[in-house]
């Protein structure tokens, strides 16, 4: 019988743009080939959440809306969701999901969402300079190829903590001025990268090897609380 990979995908039905669903098939499709079952749990509104159950977490983009409505509904997974990054457990997020993860994103208007806070960066909307195109950036399991369409530029807070994902080659990433792409705590990732990032292969076979980490562990630790009882 199959082992089973648990995917949680955070507010599928709300945050899906550009292709982003496309990493969870990538990887469902690298982990079948491995040999593994892949089971995908849309984690929106008001649905439990328990991190102990899942081997990889996946928070894509939205558009302004839909990130509005999803940060006032995230809160209640802040304290999971820090334990789970805390504890080097693999995260994927995308656009607006990677800065939701920040402390807030302020709009042109002066209106602010918060985001969870569990992460040293924030975000400003700046609607005089969209960056979108392809993208081209090195990181340090190799090149990446993508396309990004974001006005929201992120600054990080605690540099010292947080590392850039990668240096631009080409397009902009964080913002106009850093030269750097997305940022890495830990295992989880954050990156402004659609298209989507993990057709990229070295990158996808980086978070095959961080699930199946985590997999192990957490089946171990299933295995002891079985005999326990």
């Amino acid at each position: 019988m199959s082992e089973t990979i648990r995917i949680a995908y955070l507010y599928e039905d709300l945050m899906n743009t550009y292709g982003d669903s496309g990493d969870v098939k990538i990887l469902r499709y690298l982990l079948n080939k491995k040999g593994y079952e892949v089971e995908v749990e849309n984690i929106s509104l008001d649905d439990e959440f328990d991190t102990d159950q899942f081997d990889f977490v996946f928070f894509g983009g939205g558009q302004d809306y839909e990130q509005t409505v999803v940060a006032q509904n995230l809160p209640r997974m802040k304290e999971e969701l820090a334990d789970y990054i805390e504890n080097g457990q693999p995260m994927l997020a995308i656009c607006g999901g990677y800065q939701l993860l920040g402390t807030h994103y302020k709009m042109v208007d002066g209106t602010t969402i918060q985001g969870l806070g569990i992460l040293p960066l924030h975000t400003v909307f700046k609607s005089d300079k969209r960056m979108i195109g392809d993208t081209k950036f090195m990181t340090e399991w190799g090149e990446v190829q993508a396309f990004e369409n974001h006005s929201g530029q992120t600054f990080f807070d605690d540099p010292d903590k947080l590392h850039p994902l990668g240096t631009m080659i080409e397009g902009y990433g964080n913002n106009p001025v850093d030269g750097q792409e997305g940022m890495r705590y830990k295992n989880t990732v954050g990156s402004y990268a659609h298209g989507p990032i993990l057709k990229n292969r070295n990158i996808a076979n980086a978070f095959v090897e961080m699930i199946l980490e985590r997999h192990q562990t957490r089946s171990k630790r299933l295995d002891k609380a079985g005999a326990a009882s």
